[in-house]
């Protein structure tokens, strides 16, 4: 247990390395600190952290995620968005990669560099993570390593599966981006009374064809609305029936959006420039139960996975850093992150008032955390 308490601690006050660990408690003075005291004994060494890291409980870990989600859905701080709709998005991501280090379970790929066009074996670890995207709020509920030789929907079903056990009512739409459109995965929603929300691209044409085709002839009416910035022109156009691999009819949203940037350089005149997208979403929501600027919503809501979750876990919380290069220790590390990312955030919006929050962000707070970690590690007066 001391050992699980210096690995939660080393992820919560972000030291990024379990060496760090060693660093910050390895001097004299430190046995007699808080920090020692409060451990009940000697600190475990770098290379102890990661052996026990490597034989942790899987099962255990993604408990204490689940029963943080429990707690939270039972004081009502998880509110659904707008419709009841309560939104899992699923996506991967890719941790780590390097030519030279590399265990059994590793991923494997050839990458061609240089004039002579030489092939050298790439090894990396990727996983997908599930998110739970509430109205105001987020939480990260679970993730599964992508096994060696396997690609990313096969880690996502056996994800969606356990969830699906273990908390089927956390959500009742699934989105994802493109690659989440495949039939085996939407069929296992489908069969368990949820919905899917995906990016439709050009892999499945016959789909986008007919839907341009019935856009072109004018078959439904235009819904504009605004977006942050942006201002949208969306079409919405139910029961298609193209999609032969579903054997289900789907609806068909699109949204053609324009927006204003001001560059930095140029003419003062030519500084502001107009972009344009258009966004394709396939969806089995009904009408009744999501409009079409909901389906546009959670549709750009999937990028919050993007930003609020990879993004910071990677850069803030060095969780592509790999502690010990074993998949159990990998996935129990990153899990244990996931507890620390939730319980910050929860604590941020929950415990601190408004007042004190405007003015400064999180990394302001997380780096008062840090702060008072290593004003601890000061013997006693």
């Amino acid at each position: 247990m001391r050992v699980v308490m210096e690995v939660f601690f080393t992820l919560c006050v972000r030291l990024g390395s379990f060496n760090g660990v060693e660093e910050a408690f390895g001097n004299i003075e430190s046995k007699r600190s808080r920090w020692h005291g409060w451990m009940d004994g000697n600190l475990p060494s770098a290379d102890r952290l990661g052996e026990v890291s490597a034989l942790m409980d899987l099962d255990t870990v993604r408990g204490l995620l689940y029963e943080h989600y429990r707690q939270r859905k039972r004081k009502k701080t998880l509110r659904p968005l707008p419709g009841n709709l309560q939104v899992l998005i699923l996506d991967g991501h890719e941790m780590c990669a390097s030519y030279l280090r590399s265990c059994p379970e590793c991923s494997e790929r050839e990458v061609t560099y240089g004039k002579g066009r030489e092939k050298r074996t790439q090894y990396y670890h990727r996983y997908v993570m599930a998110y739970l995207l509430c109205d105001g709020g987020r939480m990260l509920l679970d993730l599964e390593l992508q096994q060696k030789g396997e690609g990313e929907i096969a880690a996502a079903m056996r994800l969606l599966k356990r969830l699906l056990q273990v908390c089927p009512r956390a959500f009742n739409v699934v989105a994802g981006d493109a690659l989440y459109l495949d039939p085996h995965l939407c069929t296992l929603i489908l069969n368990h009374k949820k919905d899917f929300i995906a990016v439709l691209k050009n892999e499945n044409r016959g789909l986008i064809q007919d839907f341009r085709a019935l856009l072109e002839a004018g078959k439904t009416d235009p819904v504009p609305f605004s977006y942050g910035k942006r201002q949208c022109v969306c079409h919405d156009i139910k029961g298609f029936d193209s999609w032969t691999q579903l054997g289900r009819k789907v609806r068909v949203v699109r949204s053609f959006e324009t927006w204003t940037v001001r560059r930095q350089r140029g003419k003062k005149e030519e500084r502001d420039q107009t972009l344009t997208s258009e966004w394709l979403w396939a969806a089995s929501l009904s009408a009744q139960k999501a409009t079409t600027t909901a389906i546009v919503l959670i549709g750009h809501g999937r990028w919050d996975i993007e930003n609020h979750a990879f993004n910071e876990l990677a850069g803030l919380w060095h969780a592509d850093h790999v502690y010990h290069h074993d998949p159990n220790a990998i996935v129990a590390i990153l899990l244990l992150l996931m507890l620390a990312y939730n319980l910050f955030h929860a604590w941020l919006t929950r415990d601190i008032k408004p007042e004190l929050r405007q003015g400064h962000t999180a990394l302001y707070f997380a780096r008062l955390i840090a702060a008072e970690f290593y004003s601890q590690l000061r013997p006693p007066t």
